[in-house]
């Protein structure tokens, strides 16, 4: 999800991705966003392609729907606030010359069907500050066929003469709510699984499972990956993670053709916590490589230390706690410190860093059992290795 820039980040996405195509066989054209009634200037003699956001309404299939990492199943909250954008794309080319004009449209179009997808580095570097690019769901590109009924009512609404155009659709943008949420402790059971019973005849990944049948894994944990057709030539496991520029791949152990292992490297500087994509990649004897379907696995943080323990209250029953952890928060990162039921948001960082210190009010003396979480995913608090399992007293934080 994305914070309240990201409209303007897609506005500014389209603008550059059409002007660099553009450019290159019309060196004069120019790409604004204005509208319809003040696009064009009376004594302008070059090309001139006008991106106009007309609409933004709401996804009606996402509007009621909780994403991670905002809010997980049993916690309460308001869900993103999700948006499609519509565009109308207008060409101008000089003394009004429709031939030229059209020439022009028709390579825009060209240009938004082969970029049907908005790439996370257009959208990274085209609005300071935005983080449109780290959204799970991909920004889209579609034309929206109009009437021309639809045409007629969308000109007189513009009050300007008509000019052939061209609508497209953009989604889906998920601004995600600021308001704040409340996160339960988790239940001591475990959720059971149900799998497909086809079989297909080629490599399949059905299930990636932590140690100890954990919700999530951590730094230097051995993975077991499930599924069908896994052996066969040089086999290995490729993670991705949104705040990576390329996959990394990693050595299958103890390979069958319905199993195998891998180990998440204990190197907290370069694996952050979060959701990772993770297929298994089978090369064989020719060097073609077979990949699976991905599925998600998230990165836990853990928490190595809680100071001070007990944690006095000051005025206003105020409690400061710093957390020590592993691996290290990124600044782009959103971190919060689950204690007592609240959810409390980490102050802003310019670098990486493996410790923060968290300040609430109104907190009542007693024991409180606290979560780190980072990008959506909570270091574990549950400990499968007794049973039946236990809350881990390690997290455990006395307030006086």
């Amino acid at each position: 999800m994305s914070n309240s820039l990201s409209i303007a980040t897609v506005t500014a996405t389209l603008r550059t991705l059409l002007f660099n195509h553009l450019q290159v066989e019309t060196p004069d054209v120019t790409v604004t966003t204005l509208p319809p009634d003040k696009a064009r200037a009376r004594d302008a003699t070059h090309h001139q392609l006008n991106v106009f956001l007309f609409q933004v309404s709401p996804d009606a299939a996402l509007r009621n729907m909780d994403f991670p990492p905002k809010v997980k199943f049993g916690e309460s909250g308001l869900p993103p606030l999700a948006l499609r954008l519509t565009y109308l794309l207008t060409p101008y080319a000089p003394s009004d010359e429709d031939v030229e004009s059209h020439k022009l449209l028709g390579k825009a179009m060209s240009v938004l069907h082969d970029h049907p997808l908005l790439g996370s580095e257009e959208l990274r570097v085209a609005v300071p500050g935005n983080d449109l690019y780290q959204q799970v769901e991909r920004v889209r590109i579609t034309v929206e066929p109009l009437s021309l009924e639809e045409l007629s009512k969308l000109w007189t609404m513009f009050q300007t003469q008509y000019r052939v155009s061209v609508v497209y659709q953009v989604s889906v943008v998920l601004i995600e709510s600021t308001r704040p949420h409340r996160a339960p402790l988790p239940v001591l059971r475990p959720v059971l699984t149900v799998l497909p019973d086809t079989l297909p005849p080629f490599p399949r990944l059905e299930a990636v499972t932590p140690p100890q049948l954990q919700a999530s894994a951590r730094l230097g944990d051995v993975l077991v990956l499930t599924g069908q057709y896994l052996s066969g030539g040089t086999v290995g496991v490729r993670f991705t993670h949104p705040l990576w520029n390329a996959p990394v791949t990693r050595p299958a152990t103890d390979v069958t053709a319905s199993r195998l292992t891998v180990a998440i490297p204990n190197d907290a500087a370069g694996w952050p916590s979060g959701t990772y994509s993770v297929s298994v990649v089978i090369t064989d004897a020719n060097a073609v490589e077979h990949t699976t379907s991905a599925l998600s696995l998230t990165l836990a943080p853990r928490i190595t230390l809680l100071t001070p323990n007990p944690a006095p209250r000051g005025p206003g029953d105020e409690v400061t706690l710093t957390v020590t952890f592993q691996p290290r928060a990124r600044p782009e990162q959103r971190v919060s410190l689950l204690l007592g039921g609240k959810d409390i948001p980490a102050p802003e960082r310019a670098a990486p860093v493996d410790s923060i210190s968290f300040t609430t009010r109104d907190v009542s003396a007693g024991d409180y059992f606290v979560r780190l979480r980072v990008e959506g995913v909570d270091s574990l608090l549950i400990d499968r290795t007794q049973t039946p399992p236990v809350f881990d007293t390690s997290q455990r934080v006395t307030v006086t």
